[in-house]
């Protein structure tokens, strides 16, 4: 299942309903017009590919204790929604790692458009961070270390970047233990997802890579009715989606979608968030 793993990110990230341009389209919708240059602002309704929205990104950030002087680093950023949103409302200097080019290009894109000031985006792999020692006061990342099989490289690269006392914080789907192998296989099939860790297994990594004052939080309850809404509003845009996507790949994302309900309704999937010190 692990090789080929970069691949199937990739084409998955490729094919993604939620990008750039997409971005963009939805801005420019009729009656969302607003007067004078597009901010950092206007975009977060739309570049927030995460669960639980800004309030997500601004929990992270406070348990991760960012200020205005704080050097952050975004791994597996995407387009770059919270960096952006760090940078604003934190003042913070933020760098915005990413590997896949079209994201990268995509987050880059958008922090033009609006002026990101304080928002550096740059290509590189999360298993071999291109920092030196001690670059960073905080790590962030959301929902994206399902797609690593290499977990605790990724951690431990975290760990060798964050200057002593700073503070990684993250949130990522977790496994509960009747999740099945068969279901496993099929979240690396339809969505790249590999080797998913419980909230015990990302504890025992973080300590394994150096971190101590662990906290691990179950975040399912919460993550459960954003999925079943975000589920009933794909099936209400079911013309558009269709209009976009085409038939097959419209009927992916639907089957997909509620594959994710069903799990989480049933105790087998849910999220998790971390936070540690180095």
């Amino acid at each position: 299942m692990l090789q080929g793993t970069p691949g199937r990110v990739s084409d998955f990230y490729d094919h993604h309903p939620i990008n750039a341009t997409r971005v963009l389209e939805a801005l420019s919708r009729p009656g969302l017009g607003r007067p004078g240059p597009v901010t950092a602002d206007d975009l977060f309704e739309f570049d927030q590919d995460h669960y639980g929205g800004l309030a997500a990104v601004d929990a992270l950030a406070r348990r991760a204790g960012i200020g205005s002087t704080s050097r952050v680093l975004d791994v597996c950023a995407g387009l770059g929604g919270p960096a952006r949103f760090v940078a604003s409302r934190r003042g913070s200097i933020v760098v915005a790692l990413e590997l896949h080019r079209g994201r990268a290009a995509g987050a880059a894109r958008l922090n033009r458009l609006v002026g990101a000031r304080g928002v550096t985006v740059v290509r590189g792999d999360a298993t071999a961070l291109p920092f030196v020692r001690s670059a960073f006061d905080a790590c962030l990342s959301q929902e994206a270390l399902l797609h690593i099989a290499d977990k605790a490289k990724v951690l431990a690269e975290c760990h060798r970047v964050l200057a002593p006392g700073g503070r990684i914080a993250f949130s990522d789907w977790i496994a509960f233990p009747r999740l099945g192998d068969r279901e496993r296989t099929q979240l690396w099939e339809w969505m790249a997802a590999t080797t998913l860790q419980t909230l015990e297994g990302y504890s025992a990594l973080l300590g394994r890579a150096g971190f101590s004052s662990i906290e691990a939080e179950d975040l399912s309850a919460q993550w459960r009715p954003i999925v079943r809404k975000r589920l009933e509003l794909h099936r209400t845009l079911r013309a558009d989606g269709i209009a976009r996507l085409g038939d097959e790949r419209y009927l992916q994302y639907d089957q997909l979608h509620a594959f994710f309900v069903r799990l989480i309704e049933d105790g087998k999937l849910g999220g998790g968030r971390f936070t540690a010190t180095r």
